[in-house]
């Protein structure tokens, strides 16, 4: 892989936030990013611009502890390939590095072919001590992290991992428009506590709420769901009334659900089959 101060020279800035794991980093990413005047981050194997996963994937979905690390240092060949890919895309100016250690972010910056880091940020210069033994206190309790991106960014990495979207009110200083960050947060393959079920009868349920409300579906016949490791696959038959377009309300009524059931569950569906079985002819048109 050809380094990428060789394809930009010197004109990539790299900063790094540094902080124990656990204290925070992830949550005040874009906090620090805004005041140094970058819109490139890398946080554990993603690259992120502003609100968007533009390459990576998360390296906490890795299985455990080891892997997870060297998944964030950008060890193996494909991964750096994806993130020089991404670079010559879109050609940022500067970037920040978000690490453990000043080792951990040098590491990084070298195994991407960066430029020496030209600045450091230490999260004890942007948390009190409270608010870093608070997050920590989260970490080591729930399992609980944040990665600095919205929830649909990375839903299709961390089907039935996600916990909760995190929304924050931000001013960027004096002068400046506010902003609102939208934050996910997750438990890692290695540290997830317990199993999260979600019943097949929850996807009926809400199968048949929204068949309810489509005006071409009679009724809801039979659903059956099969889980893969990337999300959940939908067949489902179904009556329509007679006389309605068929493809024209079943593809509406797909797009509909597929999206419900993701709001609602944070589960990728990743196909959905519907097979019209009957026709229903109310009374007053056989007459």
């Amino acid at each position: 892989m050809a380094l990428l101060k060789e394809i930009f020279g010197n004109k990539i800035e790299v900063y790094a936030f540094v902080g124990p794991s656990g204290t925070g980093k992830s949550y005040r990413a874009q906090m620090v990013a805004g005041e140094k005047g970058i819109d490139y981050i890398i946080d554990d194997g993603l690259l992120i611009k502003g609100n968007e996963v533009i390459a990576g994937t998360s390296a906490k979905k890795a299985p455990t502890k080891i892997e997870t690390v060297k998944h964030a240092l950008f060890y193996t060949g494909e991964e750096k390939q994806e993130i020089e890919k991404a670079f010559r895309k879109y050609k940022p100016d500067k970037i920040l590095i978000l690490g453990t250690s000043d080792g951990m972010v040098q590491k990084i910056a070298a195994n991407l072919g960066l430029s020496p880091i030209k600045e450091t940020v230490y999260i004890q210069d942007v948390a009190t001590k409270q608010e870093m033994e608070t997050a920590r206190r989260i970490r080591v309790t729930e399992g609980k992290h944040v990665i600095p991106v919205p929830t649909f960014e990375i839903k299709k990495d961390f089907s039935g991992y996600l916990l909760d979207p995190l929304q924050i009110f931000k001013s960027k200083g004096k002068g400046e428009k506010p902003y609102i960050s939208e934050k996910s947060i997750i438990r890692p393959t290695f540290s997830y506590m317990g199993n999260f079920t979600i019943s097949d009868t929850v996807f009926r349920q809400i199968l048949e709420y929204l068949a309810s409300k489509t005006k071409g579906i009679y009724k809801i016949q039979k659903v059956r769901v099969s889980n893969y490791g990337d999300g959940a696959s939908l067949y489902m038959e179904v009556t329509v009334l007679y006389g309605v377009n068929v493809i024209k309300e079943i593809n509406e009524f797909k797009e509909k659900s597929k999206k419900e059931i993701e709001n609602l569950t944070s589960m990728n569906i990743v196909d959905m089959e519907v097979v019209v079985k009957n026709i229903y002819v109310p009374e007053n048109e056989n007459k």
